[in-house]
């Protein structure tokens, strides 16, 4: 059974930073692709980043990119995301997910986290 587990939320104020992780098992961790996406409450849930398998690819929503970084150890079956520059419309609940499609529609990916929750206050 797969299960995905994310942790480093918090609650943080503008400027600041985060580091999420989520770490994996019951899967071949190294041959997902992995994503994180978003969720305010009251909003759709959003993609924020997506990194390829072997790590050498990223792609990132226009609304983080340059503030949040995306990467993952597969030894350590974890895949991370640096949150720089923290703002108030960064708070959600954050997921990370796994597929194999890379794309940035959450309903590619069959793999969730229970999510973690990242709250900047102003």
């Amino acid at each position: 059974q797969v299960h995905l587990v994310e942790s480093g939320g918090g609650l943080v104020q503008t400027g600041d930073s985060l580091r999420l992780s989520c770490a994996a098992s019951g899967l071949t961790f190294s041959s997902y692709i992995m994503g994180w996406f978003r969720q305010a409450p009251g909003k759709e849930r959003e993609f924020v980043a997506v990194i390829g398998r072997s790590g050498r690819n990223t792609a990132y929503a226009d609304s983080v990119k340059g503030r949040f970084t995306i990467s993952r150890d597969n030894t350590k079956n974890t895949v991370y995301l640096q949150m720089n520059s923290l703002k108030p419309e960064d708070t959600a609940g954050y997921y990370c997910a796994g597929g194999t499609s890379g794309t940035r529609y959450s309903n590619d990916y069959p793999y969730w986290g229970q999510g973690t929750q990242v709250t900047v206050s102003s």
